[in-house]
């Protein structure tokens, strides 16, 4: 009796618990889809918050999940209501679905807010999706949690197994000469679950294992609890959160991508994140997981050896797990809900001892090249090229290095650095993942495997090499990106997070100016106008400047 007195308000309530005319209309417009009277007496309304989509390949058996969820939050007492929200697919979305993922978390807040929810499952899968729907319900702070659609199994090719996104860039590489790996949806789904917002082994559980709908059927019941409970997303996105998700990030070998999304979600819900965490926090991690882009293994057997959980009891047992108090949507702590994770496989989630890679720790770089940071993947990188001086082969964009990169003339050698511009936020726009640029194919047919490489673009979770990405200021924001001349010297050094344009600081402001003067002209009108004018940079998160922060959860005015 008293954990019902205990129990919060709802949110539906002000819809559906009135007595009066506007109580009367909310209900009978709900009926009319054939439910009982007894539906809106007082039960949590949970929202389904739907990615589904035939265009987003890896969401498409989402129906099918969602029918698990509803199951999950009748059998503890609560109303299911499903409703869709747009499908960021990177698969097919052009120019890239990072133009898109603030438009998605829009439409999720909103679609949230305005409507009688009291709880809402997030139902995520490609890439952009996990950040897209974890912002959208942190602008809210409504009680929420993550169900992923899960990796594919592995593919097959010549009797081999292949990663879904690894083996498209090798196999690019040597014909010039639901993603299954470590690439950004799965490492997204690791950051969702280290961060609390899910539950246990929701990151690696293959799609189509019907252990994944046994998850959706319980996290469909664990949200009527959470609603309950009150246990909302800023009482779980703390800051110790977020610092057990950066170090997780560098055990699994996770995407330069988790730094973008990672500090778009701590703004959302008022969480101070810096790059500098990545180095502070990061630096020094053992990448313990062999998976490819940076190992030997896939997602499948990630799973079977343990998934997610054994990560963490590794992290937790060596004392490198920053906060083993954080809270989780369970309402245990995560260390409780993994200390006791079972590890079937030593070689596929290494020993701390025994790492695939000593540092792991997403490298941070600043200097005159990238005053306000840039970010490099040191497990997917070649260690001789980690500190590295080299000539600057310069493509104002995406284009012309399409265009000049398969040149037989093109003066260029492995000590080269490749230097693409035009190709972030605001210059692309969208920051697609364009910044893995393929090797030339004349030094590829000499054996050169890697060279360094420097955009302000992203690149994909599943590519690898030695690629400086997120420049910024980006080319198109005024950055020293754009300046940067054929010819021109730069040096890497990675052990120093240092990126420098060999060039006097009077030679940079002068080409800054000449360059300010001929800045070319982007869109005005429409989404992509919007976009352009209101984009953070990379270091910011790349959200909308009026997104930031939390508008929370207070029923708007009635609508008649």
């Amino acid at each position: 009796m008293s954990e019902t007195k205990n129990k919060p308000k709802l949110r539906s309530a002000e819809w559906f618990g009135t007595q009066d005319k506007n109580g009367f209309m909310y209900r009978s417009w709900m009926k009319n889809q054939g439910i009982p009277d007894h539906e809106f007496q007082g039960k949590p309304i949970i929202g389904i918050c739907n990615t589904w989509s035939e265009l987003t390949p890896c969401n498409a058996h989402f129906r099918k999940l969602a029918e698990h969820v509803k199951r999950g939050i009748l059998e503890a007492g609560g109303f299911p209501v499903e409703f869709p929200v747009f499908s960021n697919g990177e698969s097919n979305l052009r120019p890239t679905a990072m133009l898109t993922r603030n438009l998605a978390s829009m439409d999720v807040e909103e679609s949230i807010r305005g409507n009688p929810m009291d709880g809402v499952v997030l139902l995520v899968g490609c890439d952009k999706t996990t950040p897209a729907l974890l912002m959208g319900a942190a602008s809210v702070d409504v009680p929420a949690i993550v169900v992923t659609g899960g990796p594919m199994l592995n593919g097959k090719l010549n009797g081999k197994d292949i990663g879904s996104g690894t083996a498209v860039w090798q196999l690019h590489e040597q014909a010039k000469a639901g993603q299954n790996t470590m690439g950004t949806a799965s490492t997204m789904a690791c950051m969702a679950e280290s961060l609390g917002t899910s539950l246990p082994h929701n990151a690696a559980i293959p799609a189509v294992d019907a252990r994944r709908y046994v998850l959706a059927h319980m996290s469909g019941m664990r949200i009527v609890e959470m609603v309950n409970e009150g246990l909302t997303l800023s009482k779980i996105l703390k800051r110790e959160n977020f610092e057990n998700a950066i170090r997780v990030n560098a055990a699994i070998g996770g995407s330069t991508n988790a730094v973008i999304h990672l500090k778009a979600i701590a703004g959302r819900i008022g969480v101070d994140l810096e790059l500098e965490d990545w180095t502070k926090i990061g630096k020094g991690t053992p990448t313990i997981v062999d998976l490819l882009p940076s190992g030997r293994f896939l997602m499948e057997e990630f799973y079977y050896a343990g998934g997610l959980p054994g990560v963490i009891r590794r992290l937790g047992e060596a004392g490198l797990l920053p906060n083993k108090d954080a809270l989780t949507v369970n309402g245990k702590t995560l260390w409780e809900n993994n200390q006791d994770a079972p590890i079937y496989n030593d070689e596929v989630i290494r020993k701390i001892e025994n790492p695939l890679i000593k540092d792991g720790g997403i490298c941070i770089l600043r200097g005159n090249l990238s005053p306000r940071g840039a970010v490099l993947k040191p497990s997917a990188a070649s260690p001789h090229l980690m500190q590295h001086r080299g000539r600057a082969v310069v493509f104002e964009d995406f284009d012309e290095y399409k265009k000049r990169i398969v040149d037989p003339d093109l003066d260029v050698d492995e000590n080269s650095i490749l230097v693409m511009k035009n190709c972030g936020p605001k210059g692309y726009p969208g920051m697609a993942e364009v910044g893995n640029m393929g090797l030339p194919p004349k030094l590829l047919a000499k054996g050169i495997t890697d060279m360094v490489r420097i955009s302000d673009a992203r690149m994909s979770g599943t590519a690898y090499g030695t690629v400086v990405l997120h420049v910024a200021p980006e080319a198109m924001a005024g950055g020293p990106l754009g300046i940067v001349q054929e010819g021109d010297f730069i040096e890497l050094d990675c052990a120093n997070g240092r990126l420098h344009l060999d060039v006097s600081d009077e030679e940079i402001q002068a080409r800054l100016a000449k360059r300010a003067e001929n800045q070319p002209k982007l869109p005005k009108t429409g989404y992509a106008g919007l976009y352009i004018d209101h984009v953070l940079q990379a270091d910011e998160g790349c959200d909308f400047d009026f997104l930031v922060g939390c508008r929370g959860s207070a029923v708007p005015k009635h609508s008649h």
